[in-house]
């Protein structure tokens, strides 16, 4: 399903408690809402491993020493693929108020199945890729299309396949053998692979439509 180890499933009880909440049709808005940042600030922790650090000499109230901290010579940019990415922001911009934040917008076409965008936040130049670090954020991983997307978006301006992780809640094993079929070296953060997609291309058992969910829009 995955190359190497690039796909992390995070587990811990706090994980599952939130998957709980979210997936149960039961929970109201804003228990999803609760739940869901609290889930996508665990992923958030795990998927920022990957950024370089540096060794910097300090003084503490009580003594000088020699501390580790984020390298400040990168980029570091966080991509939420809209609507129901931008869950992951709020959390995102606390754990890393000097990133930048680029959305991109999406919608899946329910006949086909994929990816019809509307915007575009990610004009940018790149003047040195490899220093760029990115972090796609979409609650759910179902046939891969948007994400494989929003991926190519960034390694057609030269950022290496392994500077960028996406992270997600719940993913399908069709999306996830469709995204590194196309890009085997990113990083992938879920907290559940499901079983399967059904006939509507939705995760099963899944949460339902992330986004209706997350903001109150179910008819």
């Amino acid at each position: 399903m995955e190359k190497d180890n690039n796909l992390k499933i995070i587990s811990n009880p706090i994980v599952n408690q939130s998957l709980c909440t979210i997936r149960n049709k039961n929970t109201d808005t804003q228990g999803v809402r609760l739940a869901a940042r609290k889930l996508t600030r665990i992923l958030l922790y795990e998927a920022t491993k990957n950024l370089p650090q540096k060794e910097v000499s300090i003084e503490t109230p009580v003594a000088p020493c020699t501390v580790k901290t984020i390298n400040d010579d990168i980029t570091i940019i966080i991509s939420p693929i809209l609507r129901a990415g931008l869950i992951f922001t709020d959390e995102a911009v606390d754990i890393l108020p000097q990133a930048t934040i680029r959305h991109i917008g999406m919608y899946r076409d329910e006949k086909t199945l994929k990816p019809v965008w509307y915007y575009n936040k990610v004009p940018m130049p790149v003047d040195n890729p490899s220093k760029y670090y990115v972090y796609i954020t979409d609650p759910m991983l179902a046939t891969g299309n948007s994400l494989i997307e929003a991926i190519r978006l960034y390694v057609s301006k030269g950022i290496p396949e392994e500077n960028i992780c996406c992270v997600c809640m719940i993913a399908a094993p069709q999306g996830i053998e469709a995204v590194f079929g196309e890009f085997p070296d990113i990083k992938l953060i879920v907290a559940s692979v499901d079983s399967h997609l059904n006939e509507r291309g939705y995760i099963v058992p899944g949460m339902g439509d992330a986004g209706d969910r997350i903001y109150n829009t179910v008819v």
